[in-house]
């Protein structure tokens, strides 16, 4: 792992644990890459390195510390869904849009944002809520369709998998057709389909995502005159 972990300030003054990884190369950009309900795991970490290959300087931040510092599963059982997703929960929206906002205020403009299931849902929160983001990309969050009327203050694209046994199409084509600002992506996948060395994988899926995401906050960035 080339990151580190830090501590970061939430507006309520409660610290938190965060992994920072430096950018590699010419720096493009901060992110704030949001974990799913299993902490920042082994495949989060590969995701914060994968964004910082490409000139992105990441904080992933450990959204359940106020439930269990340091939580991390690498497993799925349903123990670890329901542990995962009960501190989901008990955490709330509030505590993590400050913990995010602690991150993006960490970041040297232009900051970017995404996330995946649990995370791909905070992040387009976020770029509904917080100031300070150039762009946002959130992957089959299973709560962006609930939110179909909160508008981005950000270029905003979102992900799901057409196959995805948790996340109903119908709410999916509900949300793209409320939000003609939000580009929304439907690939042929399930859920989980960015989340390497899984069965969920799908890397024709992955990489394209990735991609538009990438060409995403590049142009992002350019029009912000960065």
């Amino acid at each position: 792992m080339s990151g580190t972990v830090i501590e970061l300030t939430s507006g309520d003054g409660f610290r938190f644990g965060a992994l920072h990884v430096p950018a590699k190369g010419a720096r493009k950009g901060g992110l704030v890459l949001v974990q799913e309900i299993f902490g920042v795991n082994s495949y989060i970490v590969e995701a914060c390195e994968r964004f910082a290959a490409e000139g992105y300087e990441v904080i992933a931040p450990s959204m359940f510390d106020r439930q269990k510092k340091g939580f991390v599963t690498e497993t799925h059982t349903p123990e670890d869904l329901a542990e995962g997703g009960g501190y989901a929960r008990a955490n709330g929206l509030e505590n993590a849009m400050a913990d995010i906002s602690a991150c993006i205020a960490a970041l040297e403009a232009p900051v970017f944002i995404t996330g995946f299931c649990y995370g791909g849902s905070m992040a387009y929160i976020a770029a509904c809520q917080l100031d300070g983001l150039s762009a946002a990309s959130g992957y089959y969050g299973s709560l962006v369709p609930a939110f179909k009327d909160q508008s981005p203050n950000c270029p905003t694209i979102v992900h799901f998998g057409r196959n995805d046994a948790h996340i109903p199409m119908e709410g999916v084509e509900a949300f793209a057709a409320a939000r003609h600002d939000v580009q929304t992506y439907i690939y042929e996948a399930g859920h989980g389909f960015a989340r390497r060395r899984s069965d969920d994988f799908n890397a024709e899926a992955d990489a394209l995502a990735f991609q538009r995401t990438l060409d995403l906050f590049n142009q992002a960035a350019a029009d912000a005159g960065f």
